[in-house]
């Protein structure tokens, strides 16, 4: 099929953030501009390099150099992590419909017709759920876990929050580039601003190259954010806590002065106390955690400062 030139407002935007992809990019190329291609539809396609440290940015602006008429490139100064990248993507991207799309091949690029099918029924925001999901036993049981907690403390519904193929509608888009978060969890925002979400399954593919770019800590970290981001139950059950702990606690203090008074002093309790004192201790502590997660938000916000730098943009110019 011909290509299909880049005009000013393609149907079609999909975003991909790059970040360390040097040796997969060349078969995410073979498969994504096909896939586009076969759909019949403008597009244009936006990769963030999100400062790689391998040749990805060299690859991605030969691939420009290849398909000016839809590629774009943005070209960051620093690794500003995943959710920037896309969200640098979003702020440039004209088409009226948009997806993202990671840049190991995980979700296969083919699928993005069956979002494009889902979008023509009149959804605004399409998530996706892996379909015999390639990661170890103990990621999907534990990513099962997060979303079950996730979805309970925010309401937010995400089958599988770890799927970054998805489809989004301009209006949304639009939406989540007004919104000044400095810490921005794209799939749960978009869903919060959506009309008619709904989700598909989409296969899912051995990462093609490379390794995963989230370790367990960063997973989470960012659970931490998406939580603290969207809902204040954390806070108000620790208060809910706390209430009762106090009240067990105080009636506990006059338990024991009681029994000083019928039975006299002992000393056969005090590793008793020691235990319960610690207790209380560990639980202030996670309090004061909890609370710093918050004001650390807070702080991030009040300074204003850019989420992210871009060094360059690769694109076609009229």
């Amino acid at each position: 099929m011909a290509n299909l030139p880049l005009s000013p407002t393609p149907e079609l935007s999909v975003v991909i953030p790059v970040y360390n992809e040097e040796d997969g990019l060349p078969a995410l190329f073979d498969r994504l501009y096909p896939a586009l291609d076969q759909l019949g539809r403008p597009y244009e396609v936006l990769f963030t390099n999100d400062g790689s440290t391998d040749k990805s940015a060299a690859i991605l602006r030969e691939q420009f150099q290849k398909r000016p008429d839809v590629t774009r490139v943005i070209l960051f100064n620093g690794n500003f992590g995943q959710h920037m990248a896309i969200m640098a993507g979003f702020e440039r991207c004209r088409g009226t419909r948009i997806v993202t799309l990671d840049a190991d091949l995980q979700n296969p690029p083919e699928e993005i017709g069956h979002l494009m099918a889902e979008m023509d029924k009149g959804f605004d925001y399409v998530g996706t759920i892996r379909r015999q999901r390639q990661d170890t036993a103990f990621r999907r049981h534990a990513s099962r876990a997060m979303n079950r907690l996730r979805e309970r403390i925010t309401h937010i519904k995400m089958t599988d929050q770890g799927c970054m193929l998805r489809a989004y509608s301009r209006d949304i888009v639009d939406a989540i580039n007004a919104s000044r978060d400095v810490s921005t969890y794209i799939p749960a925002l978009a869903y919060s601003f959506s009309q008619r979400p709904t989700e598909i399954e989409v296969g899912h593919e051995e990462r093609f190259a490379g390794e995963s770019k989230y370790s367990l800590v960063k997973l989470i970290q960012l659970n931490f954010d998406l939580v603290t981001g969207f809902s204040r139950v954390p806070l108000q059950v620790f208060s809910l806590a706390g209430i009762s702990i106090s009240l067990l606690s105080i009636a506990f203090v006059i338990f024991l002065a009681v029994r000083r008074v019928l039975v006299g002093p002992e000393a056969e309790g005090l590793f008793t106390l020691f235990g319960i004192a610690f207790f209380l201790i560990g639980i202030t502590l996670f309090g004061i955690g909890l609370l710093g997660e918050y004001v650390g938000r807070i702080y991030e916000q009040v300074r204003e400062r850019p989420r992210y730098l871009v060094q360059a943009v690769l694109e076609k110019t009229d």
